[in-house]
């Protein structure tokens, strides 16, 4: 899996920062349409390369480390004219160089392996630290959010300095980094800024509750955002407290850390649920949801030594993945999808590896093998691995973040790996946020004196023990941790996996609907949910799924249990537009039409191909640029009269979706899709007679004829795609 996703990065994306995997190509900032904030973290500085340079070498490809190394100071630039992250280029970049050379020194004082090395990745590191220095001239010590790679954080020609906020997480994840980087120079004044920033997060504290909220303002630390979890914009500031105690050894961090966790198994810990509240009316809910990023927080539990409540939570977050396939960007109380997106985050599988190491539980190898699956299943498509869009229908986007390639396999490596599969012992290092591994001797490597401390107070070490329980002696009955998970997932399997409405209220809402259509030509309908187009032909076989708008009128997808697909093609439409009668009906027939939008109406356009034959549609915007990332889903409306006599499905695709689909028919001629209301199960894997893997669902049409292997009781192996 992890070759898949690295060679294709290199073959089709390198050196731009990440790879698009539906298209098969690199994603270049500027050059693509801008997805806001998420682009902050591209640089032009090949990100997926370095974010991966660690986990070449835990997964033993030396060799691949090596060349990759090589590529990194030959290729990579880290003074362009760009604005990033300050939170992001620091876990990503420097921790991904930090993480390069602590694994380039590791090898080479092994005798065998780069034994040319002379720190040249730690340079590279110090530059970019210094790099990001000017964001923290701040009279708070917390760093602006963006900086400048060239011209920092000051003047016109930075583009930024002018933001007042940041997030709680992006202030208080610089220590770990920051702190590596002074050790290995010998610079303090890296981990001076880094200790700075937290030191000012600890004194904002809410003093009765002792909890953070989750934006603050970097310049008067007035709270912006006022609501704290242990989720999305606090996170990492909490495990990177537990994780400088570790790594450095100032019991200050695990002082603090530990009144925090207090707090948060007080307020905000309702096993097995994590819900935000107010920071000054802690016992007041903020809201009635999760985001997916506190699924690591079990596996700082483990690390903590709390177990328990580490096993509950895990197990609710295993439910939800086994409902949903993936763990949606945000979920109910009652564990319903509120955020349907799921960009691959690696926080589950990295519990999960946590929880097997604290308990040996074979229980969460079997979760792992859940993770897997589902990554193979539904995420995996010829150039990668991508993103899912949406987790009800199984759609994709078309991304691959760099930190899928630097968290998600070495948990799931690590999980799986016996002793003798690991090229050194990890024992020794400790992992960053973005599973980056520095090494634990960094709290004995000398450092300078003078760094600042804001102690006030002696410590007081009475409210937390010093070492973490034995999980042998804590469950000395094997079944005790199945008792804990049971009842979490009974509660998860009652849930509804959809909102569901009452018959009667259904009835009132079609009701009204009805009049206000007999009172106005414009035609309002409730909100549809999106549906899935599957590309299920060679060389696809159903892993590539695009997000695809319903129409208010036609076959209702979600009450198919098959879902529709062409006999064996899609067609082009001619007219394209579809807006006059089709003038191919002999090659429309039996198959699904491409239409374009535009020139008339959507119902007219599914009339004309339905007359010619067409078993369904396929409207693509002619928006040039519109994709289903950046645009709400839109639905196709009706032309105001009767439309009862469309019988077929008419699905909508904006422009970059249908660009996928249309250069695949260009491509390879004969394309099959699958309509439905989502992306159905790829079936059995058979090995064929050629030594390709086919992969197919029964869902889907056959080619019988060119897996005869299989079927030697049918007479005809060629029978028509539609015989089955």
């Amino acid at each position: 899996m992890f070759d898949h996703a690295y060679q294709n990065y290199m073959d089709h994306a390198y050196p731009a920062d990440e790879l698009m995997p539906l298209t098969c190509r690199g994603r270049v900032r500027g050059l693509e349409p801008s997805r806001g904030d998420v682009d902050d973290a591209l640089g032009k500085f090949s990100l997926t390369l370095i974010d991966t340079l660690d986990t070449l070498v835990l997964l033993n490809k030396t060799t691949e480390f090596e060349a990759a190394v090589r590529r990194v100071l030959s290729d990579v630039r880290l003074d362009n004219d760009i604005v990033v992250s300050v939170f992001e280029t620091n876990i990503r970049v420097l921790g991904g160089l930090l993480g390069g050379h602590s694994m380039a020194v590791m090898l080479k004082e092994g005798g065998q392996h780069m034994q040319w090395y002379q720190d040249e990745l730690l340079h590279m590191a110090k530059d970019l630290g210094l790099r990001l220095l000017p964001a923290f001239n701040t009279s708070s010590g917390l760093p602006y959010p963006r900086v400048n790679l060239k011209y920092g954080v000051r003047g016109p020609e930075t583009r930024t300095g002018t933001e007042t906020d940041t997030c709680t997480a992006c202030a208080g994840t610089i220590i770990l980094e920051f702190a590596a980087l002074s050790r290995f120079t010998g610079d303090p004044v890296f981990e001076a800024h880094a200790r700075r920033a937290l030191d000012f997060l600890w004194e904002k504290r809410q003093r009765n509750s002792n909890l953070v909220g989750t934006t603050i303002n970097i310049h008067s630390g007035e709270w912006v955002r006022r609501d704290s979890g242990v989720g999305a914009g606090i996170d990492s500031y909490y495990e990177y407290l537990l994780k400088a105690y570790i790594l450095l050894g100032d019991d200050l961090f695990l002082e603090r850390f530990n009144i925090h966790y207090a707090s948060i198994m007080k307020y905000i810990s309702q096993p097995p649920l994590l819900l935000d509240v107010h920071i000054h009316k802690p016992l007041l809910p903020a809201r009635t949801w999760m985001d997916s990023l506190l699924a690591f927080f079990p596996g700082l539990q483990v690390l903590k030594g709390d177990i328990r409540p580490a096993i509950e939570t895990h197990e609710m977050l295993y439910q939800v993945t086994k409902k949903h396939n993936f763990l949606p960007e945000a979920f109910t109380t009652d564990f319903r999808v509120h955020w349907a997106q799921h960009p691959l985050r690696p926080e589950f599988a990295e519990s999960t590896y946590f929880l097997y190491k604290a308990t040996g539980d074979p229980y969460y190898l079997e979760a792992g093998r859940t993770i897997l699956d589902n990554l193979n299943r539904f995420a995996r498509v010829p150039c990668g691995f991508a993103a899912m869009k949406d987790v009800r229908t199984g759609s994709h986007e078309d991304r691959m973040d760099s930190f899928f390639l630097a968290e998600m396999f070495k948990y799931l490596f690590l999980l799986f790996a016996e002793a003798e599969d690991l090229p050194f012992d990890v024992e020794d290092y400790i992992f960053t946020t973005e599973a980056h591994l520095l090494p634990l001797s960094l709290s004995t490597a000398p450092h300078s004196s003078s760094i600042p401390s804001n102690r006030t107070e002696e410590l007081d070490d009475s409210n937390f023990d010093w070492t973490c329980p034995n999980t042998r002696l804590l469950f000395p009955d094997p079944a005790y941790p199945g008792n804990l998970r049971d009842p979490i997932r009974s509660a998860v399997d009652k849930s509804c996996p959809r909102p569901a409405v009452s018959a009667v209220a259904a009835e009132d809402g079609v009701r009204f609907m009805q009049e206000m259509m007999e009172l106005s030509s414009q035609q309002q309908k409730e909100q549809l949910p999106p549906r899935a187009i599957q590309i299920v032909s060679h060389p696809f076989f159903g892993r590539v799924v695009l997000t695809a708008g319903p129409a208010q009128f036609g076959t209702d997808l979600s009450k198919s249990s098959t879902g529709v697909s062409g006999l064996c093609f899609v067609t082009v439409a001619e007219p394209y537009s579809g807006c006059a009668e089709i003038t191919n009906a002999e090659y429309v027939r039996g198959h699904i039409a491409l239409l374009q939008r535009g020139q008339c109406m959507f119902a007219e356009k599914a009339r004309h191909i339905q007359k010619a034959g067409a078993i369904g549609g396929i409207v693509i915007d002619d928006n040039e640029g519109s994709s289903s990332d950046t645009a709400p889903l839109f639905q196709m409306a009706g032309d105001g009269r009767s439309t009862d006599d469309i019988t077929m499905p008419l699905l909508f695709l904006f422009h970059k979706e249908g660009n996928i689909l249309l250069e695949a028919l260009k491509e390879y001629r004969e394309v099959e899709v699958l309509l439905s209301d989502k992306a159905r199960d790829r079936g059995v894997t058979f090995c064929g007679y050629n030594g390709a893997w086919w992969s197919f669902t029964l869902l889907s049409i056959l080619h019988l004829h060119s897996i005869p292997l299989f079927f030697p009781h049918l007479p005809n192996p060629s029978i028509p795609c539609g015989g089955l």
